[in-house]
C-alpha cells in the first residue's frame, strides 16, 4: 500500500526559524514581571538554570532525530525505541502540548488586543488570527517559512532596539547605573531557592525547541539538520532570554515597584522608549502570536499525521492535501478545537500544556537510553556518558519539574492520559494486539 509522503524542502535555517516562531522569542517580555517577583529579581539566573536543564533534553531530542527521522517526534522516538504502547501514550500526551499551545496564543491575542482596542470584542481578534494562521498552514511549508523569517527578524530587531535604548539609559544613570552587574544572575542577599523557583516557571519559555523534530520528513538530510536545529534553537533562545532580562533588570532594578507584574514589560518598555517603542511592541506581539500559533498548529498537524498514517489514529488523520501536500484534515481539526479559546480560561488551557510537555521530555530522554545504551549496546566510556548519564540527568530534571507543577496541571493531565489509555485498550482489543507501528521506510527516504 502506497504511504502518504511529504515533500523534502526544508534546510537548517527554515527549521530553526520554525523553532524560534514556536518558542516566540518575545515571550521574555510577557513573563518578565511575574518571573522577577518569583525569582526576587534574579530572572537572568533563572533563565540560565532553565537553559541548562533544557539542554539535556534538547541533546536527547537530537540523538533520537538521528535514529528516527520521522514527523512523529517524541511519539515516533519512544515507539521505535521502547514499545509501540509507550509510543502511543507519549503521542497522546504530546497532543496536549501541541493542540493547546495555539489556543493559548489566540487567548493572549484576544486579551491583549481587546485591552488595547476596547471597541473591538476579543472574539473578533481571535477569529481573525485563527483564520490567518489556518490559511498559511494549509498553503504549505514554503509560505510558512517566509512568514517565520519575517517574524523572527522583526522580533530580533525589536529586542536589539530595546537593548540599545536600555544600555543608553543605564549609562546615563538610570536604574543600576552600570552595565556590568551580577545581581540579575545571583544576589548573595537572596536565597538560591528563588532562582530555582524562577527556573521552574521559565522552562516553559523554551517550549518550541522540540517542535523542529516534527518537520523531519520535510527536511533535507534530517539526521544531520534536525539535531543541529534543536541545539541552536535552545542555545540562541536562552541567550536572548538572559540578555533581555539582564538589561530589563539593570534599567528597572526594583521589581517591587511594578504597577502590575503581568504588564511589567510594558512599563519598562515605555520608560525606555516612550509611546513609540510601546507601539512597536504591540506590532511585535501581533507577529509573535501569529508565528507561535502557526508553528504549533503546523507541528501538531504533523504529529497527528504520523499517528494517523501508522494506524494509531483513524485514516482521516493520515491524509495530505492533493496540491499543497500538507495534512489539511489535521490543520482544520486543530482550528476547530482552537475555537474553544472563545470560552476557556488561560489558566485552564496552560495547565494542559505543562503536563504533556514534560511527559514527552522525560520519555525522549529514556528513549535515548533504550535505543543506544540498551539496544545498540553503546556501553564504552564515551557511550555511557552520552547515552546513559546525560539522558538520565535530563529525565530526572524533567521529572522534578513535572512533580512541581500545580495541582490543576496534574489533575487535568492525568484525566487526559487516562482517556488515552482507554482508547489504546480498545485499539489493541484489551492490550492483546500490538498497536500499529511506525513505518520507517517512508520517513527515512530522501
Amino acid at each position: 500500500m502506497q504511504q502518504e509522503k511529504m515533500n523534502r524542502s526544508l534546510t537548517l535555517i527554515p527549521v530553526v526559524l520554525f523553532g524560534f516562531s514556536f518558542m516566540a522569542l518575545a515571550t521574555v517580555f510577557s513573563t518578565y514581571g511575574v518571573a522577577a517577583e518569583i525569582s526576587h529579581g534574579m530572572v537572568s539566573g533563572s533563565y540560565l538554570l532553565a537553559l541548562i536543564v533544557m539542554l539535556f533534553t534538547a541533546y536527547s531530542y537530537g540523538q533520537m532525530a538521528k535514529a528516527v527521522p520521522s514527523a512523529g517526534s517524541a511519539y515516533a522516538y519512544t515507539q521505535k525505541s521502547i514499545s509501540p504502547y509507550v509510543g502511543f501514550m507519549v503521542g497522546w500526551a504530546v497532543l496536549m502540548d501541541y493542540l493547546f499551545i495555539p489556543m493559548v496564543n489566540y487567548l493572549l491575542f484576544g486579551i491583549f488586543f481587546s485591552a488595547a482596542f476596547p471597541a473591538v470584542p476579543s472574539y473578533v481578534w481571535i477569529l481573525g488570527m485563527l483564520l490567518l494562521v489556518t490559511i498559511v498552514n494549509v498553503k504549505g511549508i514554503k509560505l510558512a517559512t517566509v512568514a517565520n523569517a519575517f517574524i523572527s527578524l522583526f522580533s530580533l530587531l525589536f529586542i536589539l532596539i530595546f537593548i540599545g535604548l536600555s544600555a543608553k539609559d543605564i549609562l546615563g544613570g538610570a536604574g543600576t547605573g552600570t552595565i556590568f552587574n551580577l545581581e540579575p544572575f545571583y544576589n548573595p542577599e537572596e536565597s538560591f531557592s528563588y532562582v530555582v523557583a524562577g527556573a521552574a516557571l521559565l522552562c516553559f519559555s523554551f517550549l518550541g525547541f522540540d517542535s523542529a523534530t516534527a518537520f523531519a520528513e520535510e527536511t533535507i538530510n534530517p539526521k544531520k539538520t534536525i539535531p543541529r536545529a534543536v541545539i541552536i534553537i535552545t542555545l540562541v533562545g536562552g541567550a536572548i532570554f538572559m540578555t533581555v532580562s539582564y538589561f530589563a533588570h539593570n534599567v528597572w532594578p526594583d521589581y517591587t515597584t511594578f504597577t502590575n507584574a503581568d504588564a511589567a514589560s510594558h512599563e519598562i518598555i515605555t520608560s525606555v522608549g516612550g509611546k513609540t517603542l510601546a507601539s512597536m511592541f504591540l506590532a511585535v506581539y501581533f507577529v509573535t502570536v501569529f508565528g507561535s500559533a502557526m508553528s504549533s498548529q503546523a507541528s501538531a498537524s504533523r504529529v497527528l499525521f504520523a499517528m494517523g498514517r501508522d494506524g494509531q489514529l483513524p485514516k482521516f488523520f493520515g491524509k495530505l492535501h492533493y496540491k499543497y501536500q500538507t495534512p489539511i484534515n489535521n490543520i482544520l481539526l486543530i482550528s476547530v478545537v482552537s475555537l474553544l479559546s472563545l470560552f476557556l480560561s488561560l489558566t485552564l488551557v496552560a495547565s494542559f500544556i505543562n503536563f504533556g510537555a514534560f511527559i514527552a521530555f522525560i520519555s525522549v530522554n529514556i528513549a535515548v537510553i533504550a535505543y543506544y545504551f540498551i539496544r545498540k549496546k553503546e556501553r564504552s566510556f564515551k557511550g555511557t556518558i552520552l547515552y546513559l548519564i546525560l539522558p538520565s540527568i535530563g529525565a530526572i530534571l524533567d521529572l522534578w519539574l513535572l512533580l512541581n507543577l500545580d495541582i490543576h496541571s496534574k489533575v487535568l493531565g492525568s484525566i487526559w492520559f487516562a482517556l488515552g489509555l482507554i482508547y489504546l485498550f480498545f485499539l489493541t482489543k484489551g492490550f492483546k494486539q500490538r498497536p500499529p507501528e511506525l513505518h520507517l521506510g517512508a520517513a527515512e527516504s530522501s
